[in-house]
């Protein structure tokens, strides 16, 4: 059995602007580095053979910070990259409110689809190993989705720097 630490990045200048980052890199802010400070503590007693991440900043950024004390590498994955928002990349959310999406957002089969692509990924490449993953919100709520077989709208949102547990 393969364990999974499904985590969260760290709080970036984007989210605490409300601006809808997509697979934009992102910044930490000083909360968010407190944060990925906070989880490797918390994970500090943990065994944990390989870290991963999405290949964005914000989530590599957090990921490094928690496999620093170990002097591990991180494995970087686009397959982990938050959901493509197309052309609603980059604008203030509240102001999204009852727009018609345009047709570049990644469509939820094709994130789920990736999501899927993941999971397989991380059974295939890490068999029995206890593996961390550093992610985004809309991604990670669709592994869980694709690997409970629910809905998306049936997971919880997870905040910044949230650890959900699956096993592969």
């Amino acid at each position: 059995m393969t364990k999974l630490y499904l985590i969260r990045h760290g709080q970036t200048v984007d989210n605490l602007n409300q601006i809808m980052q997509g697979q934009t890199q992102g910044e930490l802010t000083d909360e968010g580095v407190r944060q990925a400070q906070e989880l490797a503590s918390q994970f500090a007693d943990t065994l944990i053979d390989v870290f991963v991440s999405s290949d964005l900043k914000r989530s590599v950024d957090t990921c490094r910070i928690i496999a620093a004390p170990r002097g591990k590498e991180v494995v970087q994955t686009p397959l982990l990259r938050e959901r493509d928002w197309g052309s609603f990349t980059g604008r203030f959310i509240p102001d999204l409110k009852g727009e018609v999406w345009p047709d570049d957002i990644e469509s939820l089969d094709e994130l789920k689809a990736r999501a899927l692509r993941f999971l397989d990924f991380v059974k295939a490449e890490f068999p029995d190993k206890v593996v961390l993953a550093v992610g985004h919100g809309i991604i990670n709520k669709a592994i869980q989705a694709v690997y409970h077989k629910k809905a998306m709208q049936e997971i919880p949102r997870m905040a910044n720097a949230e650890v959900r547990v699956i096993k592969l």
